[in-house]
């Protein structure tokens, strides 16, 4: 997951979007095929230091600035007018976090396919297993394992479908021009565009620029999601207390034990589970805010960490905020367009 956000990431994709924007164009006629060629071809070879266009994205306010300026120094007079033709910066922002959008969420799918599968087969296993239900913590009356266990796989079988329509509808193709009107391009800036989202095997759409509701709408589902997981998570916490014992993480070695007791076998899964569900609302309810507004705000290197590591910075020494801006010490620099949410989850 953090290859697929990683600053190589980032500049890999948008120099697919300008030569998968220069092949478009030549094929409606825009530009000339030879000078398309040489924009594709230099995207696919030209070599970047993403820490030096970083900090050339910071001074610049956003990415595609100091990229294109590249791609021209090193392009002929005349592929070099054409580069970029008819795009602005956002639509490379937005168009980059599309497809990092939906690589991340192919990891994901997997694991989720695997673990909505696991959950069902224990379901099944247990379905005649008697247990006690619980209602705020106190014992109620008796209930089925299996039905426990059905009912988290139903949570998070929900929420992964709906996290997988978001993406499907909300990370799609950005490309509006300078102002979102798709002009300068002769009245081919439709068909420029379903090229264009064909090349980068994006779902083709309307300039979105300015409505964050389909990015929002990603940031929702994922929460809902790993909050599904995190009631799981609690339940097997609670259940694996020595006092009840209906439950426990799988047997790992090196997971879960302790360094002065060796009779203890914490729920360590659980806690990585449960430490996302405390900073997912709060990630969220900062986010729609920032995506309405100025995205292309700040620069940023991605996930908090100096430069040239992906080490997160710890968020007692972001800026002295207790629930973490993201965006690290003064003076780090990340190559992305978008504005980091700060977590707003509670610390424990």
């Amino acid at each position: 997951m953090l290859a697929v956000f990683a600053d190589e990431a980032t500049l890999r994709h948008a120099l697919a979007f300008e030569a998968g924007l220069a092949r478009a164009e030549a094929a409606e006629g825009l530009i000339g095929a030879p000078e398309a060629e040489a924009i594709a071809k230099l995207c696919a070879g030209i070599v970047i230091d993403p820490a030096e266009l970083a900090g050339e994205a910071a001074l610049a306010g956003t990415l595609a600035i100091p990229l294109v300026a590249r791609l021209r120094a090193a392009l002929p007079d005349a592929p070099a007018k054409v580069v970029h033709k008819g795009a602005t910066s956002q639509d490379v922002a937005d168009t980059v976090l599309a497809l990092q959008i939906r690589a991340a969420f192919n990891l994901l799918d997997a694991d989720l396919k695997r673990t909505t599968a696991a959950l069902a087969m224990l379901a099944g296993r247990h379905a005649t297993t008697p247990a006690i239900g619980r209602t705020l913590l106190q014992d109620a009356l008796p209930i089925s394992f299996g039905l426990r266990i059905a009912q988290w796989q139903a949570g998070i079988a929900e929420a992964a479908s709906r996290l997988a329509r978001d993406v499907e509808t909300g990370a799609t193709l950005q490309f509006g021009g300078a102002a979102g009107t798709r002009s300068g391009l002769d009245g081919k800036a439709g068909a420029v565009a379903s090229r264009l989202a064909a090349q980068l095997d994006l779902p083709d759409a309307a300039p979105w620029q300015n409505r964050r509701g389909g990015i929002a709408g990603i940031a929702t589902a994922l929460a809902i999601l790993i909050g599904a997981l995190g009631k799981m998570a609690r339940d097997v916490s609670l259940l694996a207390q020595n006092g009840i014992g209906e439950a426990r993480e799988p047997a790992i070695a090196g997971r879960g034990g302790s360094s002065a007791m060796a009779h203890k076998r914490n729920p360590t899964g659980c806690q990585v589970a449960l430490s996302a569900a405390l900073r997912a609302p709060g990630l969220v309810r900062r986010h729609p805010r920032r995506a309405a507004g100025r995205a292309g705000a700040r620069p940023r290197r991605l996930a908090g960490g100096r430069p040239g590591t992906r080490r997160p910075v710890p968020a007692r020494r972001r800026r002295g905020r207790g629930d973490g801006d993201g965006r690290g010490r003064a003076g780090d620099r990340r190559i992305r367009d978008r504005p980091q949410p700060r977590g707003g989850g509670r610390r424990h």
